[in-house]
Order: C-alpha cells, then sequence, then structure tokens
C-alpha cells in the first residue's frame, strides 16, 4: 500500500474510522506505514514476536498487544531489521522496545510505549492472530492499519476516495 497519506485526511474521508487512543511513540525512520493487520498477543515474552518477524510478509503490519507492560522490551534492533527485511510494513507494540539509537537507523516504522533496556524471555506463549483491543480500538487481523505521524487508525477496507469540501 502506499504510504503517502496524512492520517487526519484519512479521517475527514471516512470519519467512522477508528482511531486509537494510545499516545505512541515512533521509532525508525519510516513514520507513515500501513498495511493489513497481523496480531501478535502476548505479555513479558517475545518469542511469537520473533516468530513473526522471521516470516515472510507482502507488507503487512504487526500489531502487538504486549499488555501495556513496561517491565521488558518486546522487540530490539535485531527483530526490527528481520522484520524490514522479511518485508513487514510496520509494527506498533503496546509494550516497550529496546535498541531505539539502531532502530532509528532503519527504514521501518515502530510505534511502542517507550523504552526499557531488559530483554524479554523468548518462551513463545501466546496467540497469534487472534482480536486485540487497546487504546479505544479492537485490532482484528485482516483489516487496515494506517500510521502516520498523528496516531494509528483502522478501517475494515482500505480508505480510499476525495477529501470533503472545506465548508467555512
Amino acid at each position: 500500500m502506499n504510504a503517502n497519506f496524512l492520517n487526519a485526511d484519512l479521517m475527514d474521508i471516512a470519519p467512522e474510522t477508528q482511531s486509537c487512543e494510545t499516545d505512541f511513540k515512533s521509532y525508525g525512520q519510516r513514520k507513515r506505514f500501513c498495511g493489513r493487520i497481523r496480531t501478535v498477543k502476548v505479555f513479558q515474552d517475545n518469542g511469537l514476536v520473533r516468530r513473526m518477524s522471521e516470516t515472510p510478509s507482502d507488507g503487512e503490519v504487526m500489531v502487538v498487544d504486549g499488555g501495556g507492560s513496561r517491565f521488558s522490551a518486546l522487540m530490539g534492533d535485531r527483530l526490527a531489521r528481520k522484520a524490514m527485511e522479511n518485508g513487514w510494513a510496520g509494527v506498533v507494540i503496546f509494550g516497550v522496545i529496546r535498541d531505539s539509537v539502531e532502530i532509528n537507523t532503519l527504514d521501518f516504522g515502530v510505534k511502542a510505549l517507550g523504552t526499557n533496556p531488559r530483554k524479554s524471555p523468548t518462551e513463545y506463549q501466546g496467540e497469534i492472530d487472534v482480536p486485540v483491543s487497546f487504546g479505544n480500538v479492537d485490532f482484528v487481523a485482516g483489516k487496515y492499519l494506517y500510521s502516520d505521524e498523528d496516531g494509528v487508525l483502522v478501517s475494515d477496507n482500505p480508505i480510499t476516495g476525495e477529501l470533503p469540501p472545506i465548508d467555512y
């Protein structure tokens, strides 16, 4: 999908679109990314995030529900690089990352709550492609996610169309 969009414009085109209320920080050089959603639900364990990062993608967005935990990072520079190399458009993590300096050098988009240098265990506990919810939004595999500097949107279908006229 084309990353030449602004979420504010997309909301004007499709005002029924869900807008995530979580205040994420942006990492990586790709500030705008979009694609079909794949979900990972984990808690203080990045094994399934690793497994998904190692899986080839055709531009999907990985949405990781880490329960909002800031105890340990669910992604570092090696997993971000692996996801980028495997074709993922980006990742949205309801949790924290590490290696932010290195991630910021990658042509990859990452949204997360913040950072923590603590490595998480890799026990492969959790679920893949189950519906997850945070920030008053339901993230369901197959729906479309749009991420830009202003936030994260989720839509059942790709958002297309023209901006409505300005009514002064």
